[in-house]
């Protein structure tokens, strides 16, 4: 079995590691030998998250470690702890119940991450070495790095091309059934939204379509904005607002891996997958503001900024998720920078047209520590999306509630009584905190998991 880096299997020449909290620290400290007291207190050492210390032995050499946490539920209390202590095997000796041992787990193999497709590390992480069944905690890591290399890789090596490749991989792993429509075929099986803002490229734009399960079983389909990179079309994006957009299909990163995820623990749904994979390139070709196109559903639409490109790829992947009549439809994007600004980049925004549906979703972040925060889909304020010559326009003057005006959008593809969730994701840190390196990061990833775990029984 191959292992993420900071995890083992073997705990032979494991040193023993304590973890504690500022407010159980005196309970802990009364119970070490005197010179282990006298080492922390020289250290000032008391168990403040993210804290740790290496403790000596009588001949000089490493007896123990203590990382000091937060919240022991949270994943991201233990994520400082890799990189903090030397390099070697260590393994829990305080008694952790099973939720903070996975989540110790989970954060320990987080924390370890470093993107090394292009260059290595300069250390090595130290290794936690895993006890008991950890079978669900692998799944759930390569998940959560699974989306993080995904959007770390740049759009040279990760394009509409990689995507589908990836997704062919998957389905012949877990024997899904795949299909790809590209390029002028979008137009001829009525996929025009798609074509409309892929067309640009040099690589042509796609919809790739991946089916698994029991037909017996509950339908859930996924949705997840693959746009491999933005320039924002012919409305071009400053250099700032362009840097980074390689992560533009952080939606389908996480689409993607949520369908493995529910793939490798063969839970029991039926899943399809859908990614519009598409660059939004400038060209003699491309779309061009003012512009009317049309899409899958029928409803015509006028392009305000050729920079609201990912709803527009989205309407018509939307509209032929709906056409399954799935009992639930999940779209993941990194739709707005208007969700940024109204909840910062580790708040990802839910909006859902079921209240049962969104309360899953938010009960199981807060949970697992996998925060999620629900936005209004407030219709009155459609009246931002209005056009004079089509049915819909993608953007207007008005800079106001931009997420919501964007979720409005897409609902208008979904028809009324499918149960529909969107999550407006960041799925990126802007710099380096413990457990959560610089660049691609799953967001509400965990949380979904969870819910479609329940919501299939488990």
């Amino acid at each position: 079995m191959t292992l993420p880096a900071g995890l083992t299997l073997d705990s032979t020449d494991a040193l023993p590691l304590h973890v504690v909290t500022r407010a159980d620290f005196a309970e802990w400290r009364g119970a070490q030998p005197a010179p282990v007291g006298t080492w922390l207190d020289a250290q000032g050492f008391d168990g403040s998250a993210y804290s740790a210390l290496v403790v000596p032995d009588a001949d000089g050499s490493i007896a123990a470690a203590v990382i000091g946490v937060g919240d022991r539920l949270d994943p991201a209390a233990y994520g400082h702890a890799p990189y903090a202590l030397p390099a070697r095997a260590w393994r829990l000796v305080d008694p952790l119940d099973a939720a903070e041992t996975a989540a110790l787990q989970v954060g320990w193999g987080l924390g370890s991450y470093r993107f090394t497709r292009y260059r290595q590390p300069l250390r090595a992480p130290a290794t936690l070495a895993l006890e008991g069944d950890v079978d669900e905690v692998l799944a759930e890591l390569a998940a959560c790095l699974r989306v993080r290399d995904l959007v770390n890789t740049p759009t040279e090596h990760m394009g509409p091309d990689q995507l589908e490749q990836v997704c062919c991989e998957l389905a012949e792993r877990h024997g899904a059934h795949i299909e790809v429509v590209s390029g002028d075929d979008l137009l001829a099986q009525n996929y025009p939204a798609i074509h409309a803002v892929g067309r640009a490229s040099h690589r042509a734009p796609r919809l790739i379509a991946l089916r698994w399960g029991n037909a017996a079983h509950p339908h859930v389909a996924i949705c997840g904005k693959g746009v491999c990179f933005d320039t924002g079309g012919l409305d071009l994006k400053p250099a700032d607002g362009m840097r980074n957009m390689k992560k533009d299909m952080g939606g389908a990163a996480h689409a993607i891996a949520l369908a493995e995820w529910i793939m490798a623990r063969a839970l029991p749904l039926r899943i399809s997958l859908f990614v519009p994979a598409v660059e939004n390139s400038v060209g003699p070709n491309a779309f061009r503001p003012g512009e009317v196109i049309a899409t899958r559903a029928g409803i015509t639409v006028e392009i305000d900024n050729t920079d609201a490109e990912g709803r527009v790829v989205l309407c018509d992947a939307l509209a032929r998720a709906a056409e399954d009549r799935p009992e639930l439809l999940l779209d993941f994007a990194t739709l707005t920078g208007a969700a940024r600004i109204a909840l910062g980049p580790d708040l990802p925004a839910v909006y859902a047209n079921d209240d049962a549906v969104a309360a899953a979703w938010l009960d199981a972040g807060t949970r697992l520590r996998d925060p999620l925060w629900r936005m209004p889909l407030w219709r009155p304020y459609w009246r931002y999306l209005t056009s004079s010559v089509a049915d819909i326009a993608n953007g207007g003057p008005s800079k106001m509630a931009g997420s919501i005006t964007a979720a409005l959008y897409l609902e208008r593809f979904v028809p009324a009584q499918q149960k529909w969730a969107h999550l407006d994701v960041y799925a990126w840190n802007d710099s380096d905190r413990p457990g959560r390196p610089t660049g691609g990061e799953a967001q509400g990833l965990r949380a979904a998991y969870a819910m479609l775990k329940a919501r299939a029984g488990g």
